[in-house]
Formats: C-alpha cells, sequence, structure tokens
C-alpha cells in the first residue's frame, strides 16, 4: 500500500471552474498544503457531460483517477448512473477491487455503507442533516471525521467547489484497508450527496 494512505489527515480542495462538468480535486498534506494526490476524471462521455448541467447531475456516472506525484494510479472509484441509491466501487492501483460503499436509502444527512471486497459491512458512515460532517464508524467506535472547511463568502456563494478536511483516528493501523475507503468514500460523499 502508498505510504500517503498511512497519514491521519487530508485537505481535499475542489478546483472551481466555469461551466466545469468533469470533478477534479487535490489532496494535500493538511499543516503544509504540499500535494499528496490528485483526482481526476478524464474519461467523460458526450451524454453524461450533458446532464452534468441538469437536475440529474447527482445521478449522473463518474470514474475518478486519484494519482500520486508520480502520475502512478493508486485509488479508482467507479459508479454507473444511480436512480435511487449510489453504489459505488472502489479500485485499487492495480484495478484490484478494495470494496464499494453503498448509499442507504431514504437517510436523512446521508448514510452509506462501506464494504470490503467480499460485501461485508467493515464501516458505516452518517451525516449530519444541519452539515458537511460525516462520521465513519466501525462497531459503534469512530474511524475518521469528514467536515467542510469555510472558504469566504464570495466562493460560498458562487461556486459549488467544496473544500474539506479528512481526519483518519491514529488508531487504525497504517495497513489497514478502510483508510483507502475512507479516502475514496469521503470524494464520492462530494459527488452523491453535496453536489
Amino acid at each position: 500500500m502508498n505510504p500517503l494512505f498511512s497519514r491521519n489527515q487530508f485537505f481535499v480542495k475542489e478546483h472551481i471552474g466555469i461551466l466545469k462538468v468533469a470533478n477534479s480535486y487535490d489532496i494535500l498534506d493538511l499543516q503544509s498544503q504540499q500535494p499528496l494526490l490528485e483526482c481526476r476524471e478524464p474519461n467523460l462521455g458526450f451524454f453524461t457531460k450533458l446532464f452534468r448541467f441538469t437536475k440529474y447531475k447527482t445521478q449522473t456516472p463518474f470514474d475518478i483517477e486519484v494519482r500520486d506525484a508520480g502520475q502512478n494510479l493508486v485509488l479508482r472509484l467507479k459508479r454507473g448512473v444511480s436512480l435511487f441509491r449510489s453504489t459505488v466501487q472502489v479500485l485499487d492501483g492495480n484495478e484490484v477491487l478494495l470494496g464499494r460503499f453503498r448509499q442507504r436509502l431514504l437517510s436523512l444527512g446521508g448514510k452509506l455503507d462501506l464494504l470490503d471486497a467480499t460485501d461485508q459491512v467493515v464501516c458505516t458512515v452518517q451525516g449530519k442533516l444541519t452539515s458537511f460532517e460525516y462520521k465513519f464508524l466501525r462497531s459503534g467506535e469512530p474511524v475518521a471525521l469528514v467536515t467542510k472547511q469555510w472558504m469566504g463568502l464570495g466562493r460560498e456563494l458562487f461556486t459549488s467547489a467544496d473544500n474539506y478536511v479528512i481526519s483518519i483516528e491514529p488508531t487504525v493501523a497504517a495497513t489497514d484497508d478502510v483508510r483507502r475507503l475512507v479516502l475514496a468514500a469521503a470524494l464520492s460523499i462530494d459527488m452523491v450527496f453535496a453536489e
């Protein structure tokens, strides 16, 4: 596993763009603001681009590639068209399935189940109805927290670009696959619930 995933905090910065259709994020070190990973959506189809400008944006498919500074693929997030609930596949850099997350129906604030490659629930994500804050719980114990960062009135009013912090509990082992799933889920939360 890439040593970048052993970190406990990440700052996710969404790119701002006029008439932007592709999702584009940078994952930075929280303290130094140095780039660690980049997340891009390079292969968008014509109809997906078209529907990204409509109210159906959150139902469109996505295929996000997460690459390190050497442009090596370290994660990939894939989802097809979503009608009622999202199911996102998470693949490692070798295109091996790490797990998925599945949106729960009829949940206030948003809920996801993080599943491993054998479809066993390893973590539950619970959102707040009043704010962009998501708690990751494993057997009732906190694993991680994702919170939105306020970026100023102008940016908040005139763009949909969000910045947020991912904090993983230091008690989570550095080699635990849940770290990669948390990072992937945090990116997906923005596309499934917040866009």
